[in-house]
């Protein structure tokens, strides 16, 4: 059983988007063109309520992308994005979604954020996505979706510590920071994840 999960293939994280992904709108067409070769398909979703404590509007004098200490980590201060029912949070609208089986929403606790689709950044809080893939039998997973450096990233890395097979389409994701993602490219090598291309289903 091969099963592919889009992450976070939403308005906000594309050109124009509160928090926009360089190119981000180029790899719904390629996802869409996916489809066909999976047996589950699976989509995260950023959810966040309007009050999210990684908002910089929530941080008097604080502006988007510095950091500051939340829980005793370093967290980065996003733009207000994927805010629960806005159209920023929807997912972009030529994205095929009736094949999509199941959504799992994150970044739904305030006082918390969640990159991983599996569980929250401090891992306290399960998403439910790995209980649901074992159930199904999915041991073989393909990631696609935004972005590569930031949500793909750290749900990859959950996915191989639940023991998952797992690679990333590597043509089919588009990372904020593209230098950061090399780095991160190669790590996740190590890590035992196949970095493939959509071409090659």
């Amino acid at each position: 059983m091969r099963t592919l999960i889009i992450i976070d293939l939403q308005n906000d994280f594309m050109p124009g988007g509160a928090l926009a992904v360089p190119n981000g709108d180029l790899i719904v067409p390629v996802i869409n063109n996916l489809l066909t070769n999976f047996d589950l398909i699976i989509a995260t979703q950023d959810w966040h309520p309007a009050n999210h404590k990684t908002f910089a509007s929530q941080h008097a004098g604080k502006k988007p992308f510095e950091k500051i200490m939340l829980h005793g980590v370093e967290q980065t201060l996003w733009p207000d994005h994927c805010v629960q029912g806005t159209v920023g949070a929807e997912f972009h609208p030529q994205l095929e979604t009736r094949p999509i089986e199941a959504i799992f929403r994150k970044g739904t606790d305030r006082e918390n954020d969640s990159y991983s689709g599996f569980y929250d950044n401090q891992h306290k809080k399960s998403t439910g996505l790995a209980g649901f893939l074992r159930e199904k039998g999915a041991k073989n997973l393909y990631f696609c979706g935004l972005c590569a450096d930031i949500c793909v990233y750290y749900t990859l890395k959950d996915a191989i510590t639940e023991g998952f097979t797992s690679w990333l389409i590597e043509d089919a994701t588009q990372p904020l920071d593209q230098s950061k993602f090399q780095v991160i490219k190669n790590e996740l090598l190590q890590q035992g994840v196949g970095v493939i291309k959509s071409v090659e289903f």
